[in-house]
């Protein structure tokens, strides 16, 4: 599969949140991934645009570590940085219909 945006999300639906059990792209915890070229290099940086269902989120780090390490394993791949947003701040409203099933929110 070509490197895209859709084949990075695909790819971070292995990330599980360990407090919910979804993973964070059902979640709407992505919020943009984008490409860079690296010099010399056919491979990409990938870069991750990501936040938490709160500020403090004690998965925070694990979340981070598990985006990363799942992106680099990607065909294309030379680079993945992943850069914590909180603005906006995440809602349940950024859930699939999947997520909401898996955690019985109607």
């Amino acid at each position: 599969m070509a490197l895209s945006e859709d084949s990075v999300r695909e790819q971070l639906k292995n990330v599980i949140d360990p407090e919910l059990f979804v993973n964070i792209v059902d979640l709407g915890l992505i919020y943009e991934v984008n490409f860079e070229d690296i010099e010399e290099s056919e491979d990409k940086k990938v870069l991750i645009d990501m936040t938490m269902t709160s500020p403090a989120c004690p998965a925070g780090p694990q979340l981070i570590g598990g985006a990363k390490q799942f992106v680099s394993q990607m065909d294309g791949v030379g680079d993945v940085d992943v850069k914590i947003v909180m603005d906006p701040p995440w809602s349940p409203d950024r859930m699939t219909e999947d997520a909401r099933d898996q955690l019985g929110i109607f």
